[in-house]
């Protein structure tokens, strides 16, 4: 059921073209060359993949009968890509599809070497142990991550279409996760009533996602999928709406999402299954489920949600951009603004001061890339850990990982930032001692309980925390980076005292006991302060709103009722039960 089936205005279509033309600006489109190279780099491992498997074959009894319009194997594209939405510059998720003679121990043994002896291949890596099973590296100038899926099949049919959930028998729920990632990207394509205006508004969203930081499923934000997903429901509660206005309305409708409902293009109860017995996301029966803060929910069997790791503290900074973004849309279609508004990037380096810094350093480039992922893949640890702090009211994760200022002096390092937002209880007047020891020690922890299960880990890696404040920062990172985004005119209420900037972590040489434990944040009492009280019980003051704005606003809560009475419609309780 869709709210407005209204065709666009002559505004609309202003405003459309006035997005797009700043899109273009920032430089967001792939030239038809970079299209033409992406098609042949794909064409060139689909090439090496199918001698893979021949040469595979040649030295198995198990000889692999491929007949008239069948083929060894087949690569197909999924995600950005896919959807059309790529960004220039951006990589390529791929997914080989094997028959049932190839195997999982295969691809990530005999087809990594090939992979590694071609001389057009650089910064290759296994991630076997990831969600997702994975393969990085570059194909010339082109970053491509390549999936891998073994289906029950002697052959693979040229025209194979993946939609068949029959497919999925017989498979391992590896395999089945592979497949997911192209069988979702069609079927957003099949459910968005306009491709060519879902595109161009998910690339103002993504380039907007990107600008604020919030780009990233890895460290607690949302992924491409999820963004994808988010803007194909707006599209079909507005399906006849111009990119422009889709815009509007993406940061209309979750501005003022009750979450945690979840976001889903279809009901559970119209996605076929063929009674098979993989996991879905299930909120009613699945306690796990249940804790998710926002979940966005794949269209595909088996349906899961695309943001099991978004945090508190990630939600309260998507929720509060979010309000931003739908501020400036309506500045923008009143004649306020215009669109290079909403892309200003984010003013992560200016909101706190205090921050946490957490460093990947390796002995060289192919450790620095082993190391970097897996530490990565942990940093929303320590974001859960900062949270159970009562008076850290957020711990903002930037999900960019820099380079260290002095290159020469710590050339294989990436770094994230954490910023930390700390309130007051209500019935303190004493300075707070914040020690952070012990959930950053917890964290270092988790890095290396993971490492030692990598085989390719040396001791020579390492993960460091640092606490430091804003005036410190540029003993890090680029001055040029921190100039970014513009600083907030309300000045936060709160300052830390000086401390010392302590280093807490370890290496292979050094147990986490010889962690230093004397790192102390003091949050002084400052007159006019923000206590918790006041955080959990009032909204901010709001400045009158005129005539016009008034309008706007009856048209907003309008739309929003609206979503709510669909999404209470699609949700009942009597259809719950996603199994």
């Amino acid at each position: 059921m869709s709210i407005s089936s209204a065709s666009p205005s002559k505004l609309d279509r202003k405003q459309s073209n006035d997005l797009r033309n700043v899109l273009v600006a920032f430089d967001v489109y792939e030239p038809c060359k970079e299209q033409e190279d992406r098609v042949a780099v794909l064409q060139q491992l689909n090439c090496l993949a199918e001698q893979w498997i021949l040469d595979l074959q040649n030295q198995s009894e198990n000889v692999l009968m491929v007949t008239q319009h069948q083929t060894c194997c087949k690569i197909v594209t999924f995600g950005s890509y896919r959807l059309g939405v790529n960004f220039r510059g951006g990589d390529i998720d791929a997914l080989l599809i094997a028959p049932k003679q190839i195997d999982r121990v295969d691809f990530f043994t005999s087809f990594f070497d090939m992979l590694q002896s071609h001389p057009s291949i650089t910064d290759l890596r296994a991630i076997e142990e990831a969600y997702v099973p994975v393969m990085k590296f570059k194909f010339g100038t082109i970053e491509i991550d390549l999936l891998f899926a073994q289906l029950a099949l002697p052959s693979i049919p040229e025209n194979l279409t993946l939609n068949d959930v029959g497919l999925l028998k017989d498979l391992d729920f590896k395999c089945v996760k592979s497949l997911n990632g192209c069988r979702v990207a069609e079927d957003i394509l099949s459910l968005v009533p306009n491709h060519e205006s879902f595109r161009h508004a998910l690339m103002a969203i993504k380039l907007w996602a990107k600008r604020k930081g919030l780009y990233s499923s890895i460290v607690g934000f949302l992924g491409g999928v999820s963004w994808a997903i988010l803007m194909a429901r707006v599209c079909q509660l507005y399906p006849k709406a111009a990119p422009a206005t889709l815009v509007q309305k993406f940061f209309l409708v979750f501005d003022q999402w009750k979450w945690p409902t979840p976001v889903m293009l279809r009901h559970p109860e119209d996605i076929p299954s063929a009674n098979l017995p993989f996991p879905v996301w299930d909120s009613r029966n699945n306690p796990s489920d249940r804790a998710h803060l926002m979940p966005i929910l794949t269209p595909t069997f088996p349906q899961q949600n695309s943001t099991f790791n978004v945090t508190v503290s990630t939600k309260n900074v998507m929720a509060q951009e979010f309000k931003i973004g739908l501020g400036v849309c309506e500045d923008v279609f009143s004649g306020k603004a215009d669109w290079n508004s909403l892309f200003e990037p984010s003013d992560f380096f200016h909101r706190y001061k205090h921050y946490i810094i957490i460093q990947a350093m390796g002995a060289d480039n192919k450790e620095h890339l082993e190391w970097v992922g897996l530490v990565e893949s942990k940093v929303r640890h320590l974001v859960g850990n900062l949270e159970r702090f009562q008076c850290i009211e957020s711990a903002h994760i930037n999900p960019t990982g820099y380079s260290h200022v002095d290159k020469e002096l710590y050339p294989f390092t990436t770094q994230w930032l954490i910023g930390l937002s700390i309130v007051r209880p209500s019935d303190s007047n004493q300075p707070i001692n914040l020690d952070l020891t012990e959930p950053i020690q917890r964290f270092v922890s988790v890095v290396y309980q993971a490492a030692a299960n990598n085989a390719k880990v040396t001791e020579s890696m390492q993960v460091k925390a640092h606490h430091v404040k804003k005036r410190q920062l540029s003993e890090y990172v680029s001055p040029a980076i921190l100039k970014q985004g513009r600083k907030r005119s309300k000045k936060s209420s709160l300052s830390l005292l000086d401390g010392s900037n302590n280093t807490l972590g370890s290496s292979f040489n050094d147990s986490i006991k010889s962690v230093n434990t004397s790192s102390t944040v003091v949050v002084p009492v400052e007159r006019g302060e923000k206590r918790l009280s006041e955080v959990q019980s009032h909204e901010p003051a709001k400045k009158p709103r005129s005539d016009s704005e008034n309008s706007a606003t009856r048209d907003i809560s309008r739309d929003t009722e609206n979503v709510h009475k669909n999404e209470d419609a699609r949700a009942r309780p009597d259809n719950q039960c996603f199994s």
